[in-house]
């Protein structure tokens, strides 16, 4: 009887699993196969998707930067201090996280219609400069999530035993603690990366969807439904889902040599 019951749970828990990936692959492939090969290579090679393509990779990797070059250090204020009002701070850093991008870009929108925001509106509204505004507000609150369990997973003796060798706290950092996170910063680029790749309602709210100027990947997808344009849709979705695997095989890489994301 026992052994029935294990066989029955060890169906219905598989029966999950199969449902999951046969739908996945389902979706995949129906894009896949939902035009010839030859309409997708020409909407692949066509200028609008190359200088999408072009935006995309160019605008996710500065958001990358500018998020890490902020999170490291918020990130690691957030690990090692204790302060008045470290819970609310923790909070207020996990809004972008939960709350919808759209609503995001919204908001930022809203910002520069302000007095204080007003003076750089033209900078950033409906321009290239608003795409990655836009972007790094959505991404900045995942890579300090990810680089702060890289730091908790840091033992503190290690920088104090650094401190008795006469290392300040610039050095004992730089020389200690970055070496030790490596892999956890590199899987947190690329989370964000992958993140800001794919970011379409902060983006189109803020940057807008123009044609050849703010037309990231994203975007290409959402003007060329608009235009009934499916085929060039598909070539777009299937270079997105090309990118997610190779970002899900990147942090598998580096899973495997021990940073727990």
């Amino acid at each position: 009887m026992e052994l029935t019951k294990d066989v029955l749970f060890k169906i219905v828990m598989g029966s999950c699993l199969c449902f999951l990936l046969l739908f996945f692959v389902l979706v995949v492939a129906s894009v896949a196969t939902y035009t010839s090969l030859d309409a997708l290579l020409s909407s692949l090679i066509s200028d609008e998707i190359l200088f999408s393509i072009q935006l995309s990779v160019f605008t996710a990797t500065i958001t990358t930067i500018l998020s890490l070059v902020v999170a490291v250090p918020a990130a690691y204020t957030l690990s090692r201090t204790k302060f008045l009002g470290k819970g609310l701070v923790d909070m207020i850093l996990n809004i972008p996280i939960v709350t919808p991008p759209v609503a995001l870009g919204a908001a930022l929108l809203i910002f520069f219609n302000t007095p204080i925001g007003a003076g750089t509106r033209d900078i950033f509204v409906f321009e290239l400069p608003g795409i990655i505004l836009a972007q790094f507000m959505v991404v900045s609150a995942l890579a300090v999530r990810v680089v702060k369990s890289t730091f908790d997973d840091i033992d503190p003796i290690y920088e104090n035993v650094a401190r008795t060798l006469g290392y300040n706290k610039f050095r004992a950092f730089f020389s200690v603690v970055l070496p030790l996170s490596k892999n956890g910063l590199l899987a947190a680029a690329v989370l964000a990366w992958a993140r800001a790749l794919g970011e379409f309602g902060a983006t189109v709210t803020l940057a807008g969807a123009t044609r050849m100027k703010t037309e990231t990947l994203s975007i290409a997808i959402y003007l060329s439904l608009a235009t009934a344009d499916v085929v060039k849709a598909a070539a777009v979705i299937l270079i997105l889902v090309v990118l997610a695997v190779s970002t899900f095989l990147v942090i598998q890489w580096i899973t495997r040599r021990g940073v727990l994301i």
